[in-house]
């Protein structure tokens, strides 16, 4: 179902909702994406979940009348979402950005978080932008620390020219090349996915504040899971050892085979299998207490 809902800072936030049991767990998409990307979840999930898949700010059909400034944004909408469909807390499930936004809310909104499931998430020491080179490719001897630097940056007007062109071909090149290394959507979900790309107001804002993030999530105790696919292109295996280290031995780690940045489409079932394993999990931790 969709809905949407105003929060008090004057964003709209459209969603998807998927009724099932008392237990809330709540989709936090990446960059280029939005709730739409999880149609394949939201599909598989037991319904012994209730299931919330928001659109980010600046994504998909939510509005963008005020720009982020860092990751920490995006969590205090997700924070006055859940104010406004009357959930106390949930679990989090956090995809790329999403990932990054999970870590935020949860440091900010400890009582709210009840556990932290990332699908290659961006790590706690931030995803670098670097300077697109000659040859097409990240300079990483020039890191951009200025937004003005990302807008202007050749990756970055390649994408929104895209976007404001509906370029679904050369957005399709970009996700077969980067994305959807083993296996790819169906015709029908593939359209839906670009056309769903070309709704993003916030690129070169979201490679900023993806540049710039930087957490310590030390004081996180709530159950985490980390999984990433071993043939992941965008986020590195560095980044998610970086990731692993930071949360410690506690977190559980998981890592896909023959899959890269989306294993909803590569392992699509092994994916929605390992999220119910974690859930179940921590709902009989819950009741030991």
């Amino acid at each position: 179902m969709r809905k949407q809902v105003e929060l008090p800072n004057g964003e709209m936030i459209s969603y998807q909702e998927r009724p099932g049991g008392d237990e809330v767990v709540v989709l936090v998409h990446g960059n280029m994406t939005s709730s739409v990307h999880w149609d394949v979840v939201l599909e598989r999930l037991s319904e012994e979940y209730k299931v919330y898949a928001p659109d980010l700010r600046g994504f998909g059909q939510s509005t963008y009348f005020e720009k982020v400034a860092g990751t920490q944004d995006f969590a205090e909408d997700l924070a006055m979402f859940l104010d406004e469909i009357g959930e106390e807390s949930c679990m989090l499930v956090g995809w790329s950005l999403g990932g990054a936004v999970a870590q935020q809310f949860a440091l900010k909104y400890p009582d709210r978080c009840k556990a932290l499931y990332f699908i290659a998430s961006a790590s706690t020491r931030g995803y670098p932008f670097f300077k697109t080179g000659e040859d097409g490719m990240p300079d990483v001897a020039h890191r951009l620390n200025d937004l003005e630097d990302v807008e202007k940056d050749a990756k970055t007007l390649m994408v929104n020219g895209a976007y404001e062109t509906g370029n679904h071909a050369l957005l399709r090149q970009i996700w077969d090349a980067a994305i959807y290394v083993h296996n790819r959507p169906d015709e029908e979900r593939y359209a839906k996915y670009l056309e769903d790309m070309t709704t993003q107001r916030n690129l070169a804002e979201t490679y900023h504040v993806l540049n710039h993030h930087h957490v310590d999530v030390s004081g996180i105790e709530v159950p985490v899971w980390i999984s990433w696919g071993e043939d992941d292109l965008v986020v590195t295996k560095q980044m998610t050892e970086e990731l692993r280290a930071d949360f410690g031995d506690t977190a559980a780690y998981q890592e896909f085979k023959q899959c890269g940045h989306s294993p909803l489409i590569d392992v699509p079932e092994e994916l929605v299998s390992s999220m119910e394993r974690f859930f179940a999990k921590v709902k009989r931790q819950e009741e030991s207490v």
